[in-house]
């Protein structure tokens, strides 16, 4: 199990450092994203994941890249997963070699 702490939520950032700052509802955030407000509020919510189509979406209107916005969602989804318990078997040939360099 992962300890680190569980990385932001992109929808989270998006709405604590840019629309809250700049005083943008969520309606008109949508308007001006091209999206509908119940899509952007289910995201600045943490109820669904970013997107590629809305990260895009996001980084033109901020002028950010789309990378930099999935990223933030690869490591929470990543966390997310480190932190199940995935009940996984070792495959045997790999093992196998861990066996001989932690030997050798």
């Amino acid at each position: 199990m992962n300890n680190k702490r569980k990385p932001t939520h992109p929808g989270v950032l998006l709405k604590e450092e840019i629309l809250i700052p700049l005083g943008m509802s969520v309606t008109d955030a949508a308007k001006d994203l091209g999206v509908s407000r119940k899509n952007l509020s289910e995201l600045i919510n943490e109820r669904i994941s970013l997107s590629p189509d809305m990260a895009v979406r996001i980084a033109k209107a901020t002028n950010t890249s789309a990378e930099s916005w999935l990223g933030m969602q690869a490591k929470l989804d990543i966390w997310e997963s480190e932190n199940k318990n995935f009940n996984v078997m070792v495959f045997p040939s790999y093992e196998e070699e861990l066996c001989e360099m932690l030997e050798g």
